[in-house]
């Protein structure tokens, strides 16, 4: 006896005798391996990448790369259109039957690669590029009876690249270089222009700024002069009226000093005229008298004073005689 369990991933398909013993996915039992004929087919989603080669309407060969995803949709179909059986002691594939599929496969969708090939240029082919030839190939798929039968089911297919010869891309590519070599060119000049542009805006401004700076340090020049002018004038006319108040200040000092000077000489003189007058008919005696004693009044102080007697009896003698007139 043998034990047998799949995956969720494989249908199972046990023969025993020509009748159905088991049949499904993700099965597990036991089985007489002499007597039992198993297949196990996988269920999940595959992926089938190839390259097809087709000629365009031009003549040109392109080499298209192309993904095809399917699926094994009617498991026990497929058992019976393909060898899918396992060996029941090592549970392989005595065939090769996804190499069988995938040849299968490549040779359809090669054949619907040329068809749409057939009608487009080398430029519109590569132009062009997956979308509409990955519906073309989808579709044409899909629709193919041997498929169907076979019970494999094609859920779609990817284009990754439509590429000619290395001569021919070139050949292609070289206007899209020259175009592409152009724009940057006018890219550049454009660049260059605004460069240009924004320098002569630059100096412009720079010529302005400089243009009113020097109006303006005109003007303020010439404000400067007419301010130290007028500080000049107004300094010169305070002067003149200080000088003028001044002068008319030292004149009417001078007329009061003179004036003064008129009014004490005046009354000096006066005094001095009766002072004069009250003495014209005094002695000479009581004149000398009063002038030693003006005389006393006005000396220092003295500490001895020495009378001879010849100063005495001058004295003595003008009294006496004084008294007998």
């Amino acid at each position: 006896m043998r034990h047998l369990r799949t995956a969720t991933t494989s249908h199972v398909l046990h023969l025993n005798a020509g009748r159905v013993r088991h049949t499904g996915a993700g099965l597990a039992f036991w089985f007489r391996p002499l007597s039992a004929v198993i297949s196990e087919i996988p269920v999940d989603d595959r992926e089938l990448p190839m390259v097809a080669h087709a000629r365009t309407a031009d003549f040109q060969d392109v080499a298209v790369q192309v993904t095809v995803s399917f699926r094994f949709a009617d498991p026990a179909l497929v058992a019976g259109r393909l060898d899918f059986a396992i060996d029941p002691d090592s549970g392989v594939w005595t065939g090769t039957p996804l190499e069988q599929v995938a040849h299968i496969l490549t040779e359809l969708a090669t054949g619907q690669v040329m068809d749409a090939m057939a009608t487009m240029t080398l430029r519109e082919a590569v132009v062009a590029g997956g979308g509409a030839l990955r519906l073309t190939i989808t579709e044409g798929l899909q629709a193919d009876e041997r498929l169907a039968s076979t019970g494999i089911a094609v859920l779609g297919a990817r284009v990754r690249s439509v590429r000619a010869d290395a001569d021919m891309e070139r050949f292609l590519q070289t206007p899209a270089r020259e175009q592409a070599q152009t724009e940057a060119d006018k890219s550049t000049f454009e660049r260059r222009a605004l460069a240009v542009e924004s320098e002569r805006a630059i100096a412009e401004n720079e010529l302005a700024n400089r243009i009113e700076l020097a109006v303006r340090e005109q003007v303020l020049v010439t404000q400067e002069g007419t301010n130290a002018r007028t500080r000049a004038e107004e300094a010169a006319a305070a002067a003149l009226i200080a000088a003028n108040g001044a002068a008319e200040r030292q004149g009417l000092v001078a007329e009061a000093d003179a004036h003064s000077a008129r009014v004490v000489g005046e009354a000096q003189a006066a005094a001095e005229a009766a002072r004069v007058a009250a003495y014209a008919g005094v002695d000479s005696t009581v004149l000398a008298t009063i002038a030693v004693r003006d005389l006393a009044g006005h000396l220092p102080n003295i500490a001895n004073l020495t009378i001879t007697p010849d100063l005495v009896t001058g004295v003595l003698a003008g009294l006496v005689g004084s008294k007998q007139a």
